[in-house]
């Protein structure tokens, strides 16, 4: 299996973000500002937040104004949306009961390659509310000093070699392996009109930092521990006291029902 097919089919990496929680709250990168004003455009709107991880877009949409519910697998990072006072409900998509309820934003932030495409779509069309909008977001980190190419002469020698960390290539931002255009395709086949649409980001990370970072992502959680040590061990030597440029950006891509 690849490293970007049915990533929905790969429990052991969808699994192990719990372990990391609090790590993972700490670290991960906040949404651009602007992508939830765009969204929401001022509406007073019920938002679903799929896979919602610790709730960090939960958050974001409520303090822009959101009726948000939190939809999220593990226990262990739900257990900190409850800690930030949001409503969450533990469940993977394709198995939630709705139990009647709709929305007028249904938010996968970073999450929809966790779930199935031909189960997922045709259950959001059934939940969103007339005029309704499917937001997919996807923070897309490239480093630029070290490159990506520098860091792939490390991550080669820990990881699958079709690993986009190994490959460098710069289509997915930091470690995904997201084909925009296959996706696109998938979402209109599912009866959606697509726009998209990406906010650049332009970063500096120290190297603990930048390291902190990469290590809440699943390639790194799912490492026996003595192979995740060497691995940061040497990516720390690559980067050195400069740290970690980064650019890229913000990938929305939103969906309406046709």
């Amino acid at each position: 299996m690849s490293d970007s097919a049915d990533l929905h089919l790969q429990r052991d990496r969808a699994d192990s973000f719990g372990a990391a929680a609090r790590a993972y709250d700490r670290h991960r990168p906040r949404y651009p500002e602007a992508m939830f004003d765009d969204l929401l455009a001022g509406r007073g709107v019920r938002a679903l937040d799929v896979g919602a991880g610790t709730g960090i877009a939960s958050a974001q949409l409520a303090t822009h104004g959101a009726e948000v519910l939190a939809l999220e697998p593990d226990s262990r990072m739900a257990e900190l949306i409850q800690e930030k006072g949001l409503a969450v409900e533990v469940a993977t998509f394709e198995d939630w009961d709705h139990a009647g309820r709709t929305f007028d934003l249904i938010l996968f932030a970073q999450s929809f390659h966790w779930v199935d495409p031909a189960v997922a779509l045709p259950k959001i069309r059934r939940l969103l509310r007339p005029g309704g909008q499917l937001a997919l977001a996807w923070n897309r980190q490239v480093p630029v000093r070290p490159t990506r190419a520098d860091f792939a002469t490390v991550y080669r020698d820990f990881l699958d070699p079709n690993s986009p960390w190994v490959t460098a290539t710069p289509s997915g931002g930091t470690g995904s392996g997201l084909d925009s255009s296959e996706l696109i395709g998938d979402i209109e086949r599912a009866g959606f009109t697509v726009n998209s649409h990406t906010y650049p980001r332009d970063e500096q990370y120290s190297r603990e930092q930048w390291l902190d970072l990469v290590f809440t992502y699943s390639h790194h959680l799912v490492l026996e521990p003595a192979a995740s040590r060497e691995l940061r061990r040497r990516l720390g030597e690559l980067i050195g006291d400069d740290g970690v440029h980064v650019g890229g950006d913000t990938l929305v891509i939103t969906g309406s029902p046709v």
